[in-house]
């Protein structure tokens, strides 16, 4: 049975999966409605109805997932309104009046009255925050819509550093946040520790994609984590979490919720289900990286914009890592191909870009990690692993 959770502030009763929309819609550019093939709308309307069986009531899309917002709206006339949990995000605009009417589209599309939860699309950079809360931006028109009774209830979505989403939390300007946590990522703990503070809602984003395409896991992590499965693993390590409130799950087609529910009734005993595995995970990373590494790689490393060449150095030794620990290289590969391509979303550049940088340049922005003299030939050879045709982000598909 599904379990619930309280979502911050709002009060609303959180199912502890969400169904996220980004992978079942038909294009991700918008297309008249009789464009759609009626499998794909068979498909979607399918994947909704065996969520709302499993009680996971809360729907998530976004402007930006191209046909989903149109799709849906052909569904969820079907269903009660009062027994929906609505979700859309738009992409934070500098011209207040193009985010208006982009919200007003996205409600359109959906054929409702009022969306119960309206985030701010990639709140992702400090200039993208101003947009957001500066006098007459983006959070002035989402409070102009909660006072029409369009939105109730405001919050963020972000793929940024944790410091700009900390920074964003302390505003105090909204509900709930969506943003990216997993075991395999930890870095933004500090943000969910302020959003609780603030008593906001924390939603996770992609947890079984970007926390590792643990729908498709390499046989190594599957052995680690045994006896259950690396998507369960992960659902239970964020859930055992109480300031976690929702994990989204991007459903391509009815079955994909399947494995996640597993994790449910195995929530309860997580305490004693996790250790061994963690345990486990851990021995298989000092084994294969040692211990100082595994312990210290992160220390004193320079973000990309104060790298020579915009070097993405953390995010490249953290891909390594998994890669080498967890034989993860088709996710690693994945997503060290995205840098160059993603704009703010992937910031950063490739290791390639050491040709164009002097070893002096490069040493002198390593001053303060203690791995200094090493990473300038890691970096080498993760570009020479990882390395590969570049890769776009879904929505630029």
């Amino acid at each position: 049975m599904m379990q619930y959770r309280r979502f911050g502030r709002t009060e609303l009763s959180m199912p502890i999966f969400s169904c996220g929309g980004m992978r079942y819609q038909y294009k991700w550019q918008d297309v008249s409605p009789d464009e759609i093939p009626s499998e794909n709308q068979d498909n979607i309307e399918n994947t909704i109805r065996r969520s709302l069986e499993c009680g996971i009531n809360h729907i998530e899309t976004a402007r930006a997932y191209g046909t989903s917002e149109m799709q849906l709206g052909l569904i969820l006339p079907k269903f009660p309104r009062e027994k929906l949990i609505i979700q859309t995000k738009v992409t934070v605009k500098s011209d207040p009046q193009e985010f208006i009417n982009l919200f007003e589209k996205s409600l359109d599309y959906l054929r409702l009255d009022y969306v119960d939860l309206f985030s701010l699309h990639g709140i992702n950079t400090p200039e993208l925050l101003d947009y957001s809360i500066r006098p007459g931006g983006c959070i002035d028109v989402a409070k102009k819509l909660q006072a029409e009774g369009k939105v109730r209830f405001i919050g963020f979505s972000t793929h940024g550093p944790t410091d700009v989403i900390v920074e964003t939390i302390k505003t105090n300007q909204f509900d709930y946040v969506n943003l990216h946590w997993y075991y395999i990522n930890q870095n933004n703990w500090p943000a969910i520790e302020a959003a609780k503070n603030h008593d906001m809602g924390v939603f996770i984003i992609s947890p079984s994609d970007k926390g590792g395409k643990l729908y498709d896991p390499p046989q190594k992590l599957v052995e680690l984590c045994h006896p259950i499965s690396p998507i369960v693993f992960n659902d239970l390590f964020c859930l055992s979490h109480s300031e976690v409130h929702t994990l989204s799950l991007g459903a391509a087609k009815s079955q994909d919720f399947d494995e996640h529910l597993k994790a449910i009734e195995l929530l309860e005993n997580a305490d004693r289900i996790l250790p061994p595995i963690l345990e486990r995970l851990e021995k298989a990373a000092i084994n294969k990286l040692g211990e100082n590494w595994v312990k210290t790689w992160h220390i004193g490393l320079p973000t990309h914009d104060n790298t020579p060449g915009g070097i993405n150095i953390p995010f490249i030794l953290w891909l390594r890592n998994l890669a080498i620990a967890y034989d993860m290289i088709d996710y690693a590969k994945m997503r060290y191909n995205l840098l160059e391509n993603g704009g703010h979303w992937f910031p950063g550049n490739k290791a390639d870009k050491l040709t164009e940088i002097s070893e002096l340049e490069l040493k002198k922005c390593l001053i303060n990690s203690p791995h200094a003299d090493k990473i300038p030939s890691i970096l080498k050879e993760a570009h020479h692993l990882l390395g590969g045709e570049p890769v776009k982000r879904l929505s630029q598909q």
